[in-house]
């Protein structure tokens, strides 16, 4: 059976980037909407309620016009905006999050693709709270930085009209109040929300999330060591993902840390370093921000949603 999938808002950064991932398959027809119809609401209902998945790359608000145009009982949703990530009804479409989660996805309606900040951390996090060795009341802090695309279009053609000049190190959300806390907050399985200072770098794609651990502050202090098993067990008994755990080093830096080198793949690594002597450790993930962060995610989602191999157009 050939399904027939609609990306609502293609014209845009993930959209472009999910038709292109899905432009050579057999196995899907892309239904397209004429340039001068995208605002028209009777043509998109169409579409909608035609598909058997639609893909929502848009703002918040025109996501959720979207799904309420839907009247069908047949039209599967994977939507890109923050809009339903902790909606009831919505899976999470992180598919690596749970040994469980990936037939959470195959057998939903309704997935939230997730928000490229928070899949770091909750991939770190999620399984060392599981384990009992941080606590789920623990501080947490998160930083990192991503490539101007993570902002859109609007910034995408600001950072490219500056070009060298535009600024290579510039903090934003310093009102503490990104919208991708909700999730992160959730899915992490955190009783607070955590401190979040992201930072947008001077190149397209690509993000390092970095996550700072006391182990003063853990049960039982737990060694690097023990950290670092904890996440390994977790995502090696995960058949399929695009999550590796890198090996635990004692190092001062590595190329490994480049947020640019798994650019157009979906592929996410992590990353243990600690001193057990000073009782710190650091937990980083490196990810591209458009693929395993944003249009990977989806067709990995999309993937599982119609019964094939979750790598099925995705560059490991």
């Amino acid at each position: 059976m050939v399904a027939k999938i609609f990306i609502d808002g293609e014209a845009g950064t993930t959209g472009l980037q999910i038709r292109e991932r899905l432009a050579r398959r057999r196995d899907i027809t892309l239904l397209a909407i004429p340039q001068d119809k995208r605002k028209d609401l009777s043509a998109r209902a169409a579409l909608l309620n035609e598909a058997d998945v639609a893909i929502l790359c848009l703002p918040d608000d025109a996501a959720r016009e979207s799904v309420s145009l839907i009247e069908n009982g047949t039209t599967k949703v994977i939507d890109a905006s923050t809009a339903h990530r902790v909606a009831e009804g919505w899976a999470y479409g992180f598919a690596e999050m749970t040994r469980e989660q990936g037939d959470v996805i195959a057998t939903a309606r309704r997935v939230a693709n997730p928000g490229c900040w928070p899949q770091g951390p909750i991939a770190m996090l999620r399984p060392l709270i599981a384990a009992g060795l941080v606590g789920a009341d623990y501080a947490v802090s998160v930083n990192g930085i991503s490539g101007y695309s993570g902002g859109g279009r609007s910034m995408i053609e600001a950072y490219e009209a500056e070009g060298a000049a535009a600024a290579p190190y510039m903090p934003y959300a310093l009102g503490l109040n990104h919208k991708h806390l909700p999730e992160m907050t959730a899915y992490a399985t955190l009783d607070n929300t955590p401190l979040f200072q992201p930072t947008v770098g001077n190149f397209a794609q690509g993000m390092v999330t970095v996550v700072p651990l006391h182990y003063a502050l853990l049960p039982g202090s737990p060694s690097g060591a023990k950290l670092h098993e904890a996440i390994a067990d977790h995502f090696a008994g995960i058949a399929g993902g695009f999550v590796e755990v890198a090996p635990l080093e004692a190092v001062e830096k590595t190329p490994d840390l480049n947020p640019q080198v798994f650019n157009g793949s979906n592929r996410m690594r992590l990353h243990v370093f600690a001193n057990d002597k000073r009782g710190q450790a650091l937990l980083i993930a490196v990810y591209d921000n458009l693929g395993k962060g944003a249009s990977g995610a989806a067709v990995q989602n999309l993937n599982l949603m119609l019964g094939v191999d979750q790598a099925t157009s995705l560059a490991a």
